[in-house]
């Protein structure tokens, strides 16, 4: 699956899948701005979820993608930027 957009429901989908929620962690809550730490995700949580962006989306995420960007709202707008310079140059 291949999108132009990746978006917060995206995200929380992923982590939901792939390493799913500590209870009493809401993501339907105002999660933007909280560290994935915060809202439960730590290191092998976070690559697992990087994996999977980068299959679903067909992108190479950095290495350090989480170091960079430690919240959904920062994530999200470097993995948008990516598609769309992945969109540009195709």
């Amino acid at each position: 699956m291949s999108s132009t957009v990746f978006t917060l429901a995206d995200l929380k989908r992923i982590l939901l899948e792939g390493a799913g929620a500590d209870d009493g962690i809401d993501l339907d809550g105002d999660i933007l701005d909280l560290d994935f730490e915060t809202i439960g995700y730590e290191s092998l949580a976070l690559l697992e979820t990087g994996g999977r962006i980068e299959r679903e989306y067909d992108i190479a995420l950095d290495d350090d993608v989480f170091t960079d960007n430690p919240t959904p709202r920062t994530l999200i707008a470097a993995v948008n930027s990516l598609l769309t310079s992945v969109s540009t140059t195709a």
